[in-house]
């Protein structure tokens, strides 16, 4: 998510099996509630752990996500949204209808596009576990650039019981259904924060692009680290210790340009 990111040169083909990704991030996270704040590391720490119904890919095209298909009426005023089959939080419960209906809900108090894509909301209809509709008071393209925005406050799907939590209280139930289960019991703010593969997670079937098509998970754990000087995480990096440095200070470019095992992204 940063501007640039150096990383340690690895052999190509597949990640090993029980692979660790060291990675020294540009802020240490803190927070762990995505729409109570839009730092970039706190929705970083999101897209890690949770998914999305919509996504925007690399041409900037929002394309579905956690959602199957869609549907608008000829009005424009009824969107018909259908979730992928076998989708499942963290704690193996699938995940539904009212799960993402309680999301934007509680999305769409806090962040500034979602609060004027509510503005046109009559009312949310939860047709069955799998499908639900947002039903308009009038016509506006908001709909699908909003709840597929790349950026802070993304609008990303949580469990009912905790996306019911006061939009201004932050939530300490971090269950989501994406690709990494975070792991807090080995959070420790000013050191690292640590995430392991959802070995139940089902990507999409087409190939990634930006934000959206599958999030295939190559690794089986990564770990954030926070070092807050410059000089000591490029030095992690050229010893080895660290796999990834993102958005490291301009100043130092040169210095890892000239190891020929770290490679600028």
């Amino acid at each position: 998510m940063g501007d640039l990111v150096a990383e340690v040169g690895a052999p190509a083909g597949p990640v090993a099996a029980q692979s660790t990704l060291r990675v020294v991030m540009h802020s240490d996270l803190k927070i762990i509630d995505p729409i109570w704040t839009t730092a970039y590391i706190v929705r970083n720490h999101g897209y890690m752990v949770y998914d999305t119904l919509f996504a925007m890919d690399a041409k900037g095209e929002i394309r579905p996500q956690m959602v199957d298909r869609y549907e608008v009426s000829r009005d424009q005023l009824v969107y018909t949204l259908t979730l992928r089959e076998g989708l499942l939080w963290h704690d193996g419960q699938p995940v539904t209808s009212e799960d993402c209906v309680a999301s934007i809900k509680r999305w769409g108090a806090k962040d500034s596009m979602g609060q004027k894509m509510m503005s046109f909301v009559k009312e949310f209809q939860v047709v069955n576990p799998r499908t639900f509709r947002i039903v308009l008071k009038e016509p506006t393209g908001l709909v699908l650039r909003a709840l597929g925005k790349p950026s802070s406050n993304v609008p990303f799907m949580m469990p009912k019981r905790v996306a019911e939590t006061d939009p201004n209280t932050q939530i300490s139930d971090t269950t989501g259904s994406g690709p990494f289960v975070f792991k807090k019991d080995e959070w420790k703010p000013g050191d690292k924060a640590v995430y392991v593969r959802f070995d139940r997670y089902r990507p999409r079937p087409e190939p990634p692009s930006g934000l959206a098509g599958g999030k295939v998970v190559k690794v089986d754990r990564v770990e954030w680290k926070w070092i807050p000087d410059h000089q000591t995480a490029i030095n992690a990096l050229l010893a080895g210790e660290v796999d990834y440095l993102e958005s490291p200070p301009h100043d130092l470019y040169p210095v890892l340009r000239q190891d020929p095992n770290v490679r600028l992204v």
